[in-house]
């Protein structure tokens, strides 16, 4: 299977920005599947990747402010799921007793400060490129309701 990739120019050298975006994507349906088979280790996992991809991509397009802060706010948001999910998973490796252990707590203390720094990458406004309007304002409602998620965890989690 050979992969289609279209580059576009970031100055003298090109940039493979399709290729990966389309594994971002990958890698987040991935960690969506995964947490919708009940697997929240394989979850974040797969978050953990997506971040990296999207630190990519905010490296790739340092040319473009707007677009690297978005992508920055992306990792920030994958980041943050993926701390979510890996409480998620400590705590049922810790016999699931509340209160939480302080690990569990603290990797959703990680999470929390990892959703609010995806707030504001996310708050770009009207500086939206075209070609990512759609990809983040899909973000944007994630890290939103992220927000509520992560709150309700370290409620039901007994976290101090």
């Amino acid at each position: 299977r050979i992969p289609a990739v279209t580059w576009w120019g970031a100055g003298p050298g090109g940039t493979q920005t399709i290729g990966n975006e389309a594994e971002l994507e990958r890698v987040r349906v991935k960690a969506e599947d995964a947490m919708a088979s009940d697997d929240p280790e394989g979850a974040a996992m797969a978050m953990g990747r997506a971040a990296m991809m999207a630190k990519r991509l905010s490296l790739v397009n340092t040319n473009d402010g707007a677009s690297a802060r978005l992508y920055q706010g992306a990792e920030a948001l994958f980041r943050s799921q993926e701390h979510g999910y890996r409480a998620m998973a400590l705590f049922r490796r810790a016999g699931g007793q509340l209160p939480a252990s302080s690990g569990v707590c603290g990797t959703l203390a990680l999470a929390q400060g990892s959703v609010q720094h995806a707030v504001a990458d996310l708050a770009a406004g009207d500086s939206t490129p075209e070609e990512l309007r759609e990809r983040v304002t899909r973000w944007r409602q994630t890290t939103d309701d992220w927000v509520t998620v992560v709150a309700a965890m370290i409620v039901d989690y007994q976290c101090p």
